[in-house]
């Protein structure tokens, strides 16, 4: 599987055509930059003593697949949990197209939780052709294991997802660049609408996380419910093969297409 992206600068990434989202080959899929956020944050400790535990994502326009910029910085230090942000920038129109606000937590492994496997796994699911008129990108370059779903169905999806084991060329992808990579697959994996007909943007994702995931693959257990209005949510449970990781929310903008 191939890296999302190449590492040109300190803090500038070539895009790479495995970013490209479902519609062309121009625009990224939210999930490359939101683990690339999340990367950036995790450069704010590198000594791994804290530990996300909730991440808000806000797209603030389409993301090339193009040279980019990130930037990251804290913003509310604390001795028991601190506030910090992302930025990344589309470096050919110098200007931001993404933003990422991140409580961070000790990272810690006594609390009193426990975790609950799924009665499925990876080798459980299926693997279930694209609709065509979907182009590749990101779709080829990871991997779906369905268990109830797929993206060319409406209704809700569980999902075994596996991303490319690097986001960034030459390094390991990280627990939560996996999770990040992939959680926001939700609105797709649960898509209730036609795509010809319909339009479903997400305009931001939000991840509460318990803990990160372990091992090569993530569990979507996504439902997306819409309004009456312009306005959809998609939600999703996030499971790792040892049980529950996490939840998510997006806000998504409904728009009939125009024929």
């Amino acid at each position: 599987m191939t890296a999302f992206y190449l590492q040109d600068g300190p803090d500038r990434f070539l895009s790479q055509p495995s970013t490209a989202g479902p519609w062309g080959p121009d625009s990224q899929h939210g999930g490359p930059p939101a683990a690339l956020l999340g990367r950036a944050i995790e450069g704010l400790v590198p000594d791994g003593s804290r530990t996300v535990g909730r991440v808000t994502i806000e797209l603030l326009g389409p993301v090339p697949v193009g040279p980019l910029r990130v930037s990251a910085t804290e913003v509310r230090p604390g001795r028991s949990v601190s506030l910090v942000e992302a930025t990344l920038y589309d470096e050919q129109r110098d200007r931001p197209v993404a933003r990422a606000a991140a409580w961070l937590f000790p990272a810690t492994e006594d609390g009193p939780g426990k975790v609950v496997p799924l009665p499925h796994g990876p080798a459980d699911g299926e693997e279930k052709p694209r609709p065509a008129s979907w182009s590749g990108g990101y779709l080829d370059a990871v991997e779906w294991r369905w268990i109830v779903g797929s993206v060319g169905e409406p209704g809700p999806g569980v999902v075994w997802m596996r991303p490319p084991s690097e986001l960034v060329a030459g390094e390991p992808i990280s627990p939560l660049q996996r999770l990040l990579a992939c959680v926001d697959s939700a609105s797709g994996a649960s898509a209730c609408l036609d795509p010809a007909d319909w339009g479903f943007l997400n305009t931001e994702l939000t991840v509460h996380v318990l803990r990160p995931p372990v091992g090569d693959w993530v569990c979507l257990d996504a439902t997306t419910t819409l309004g009456t209005g312009s306005v959809g949510l998609a939600t999703s449970s996030v499971h790792d093969e040892l049980g529950l990781v996490a939840r998510s929310a997006q806000a998504l903008l409904v728009v009939a297409r125009r024929s």
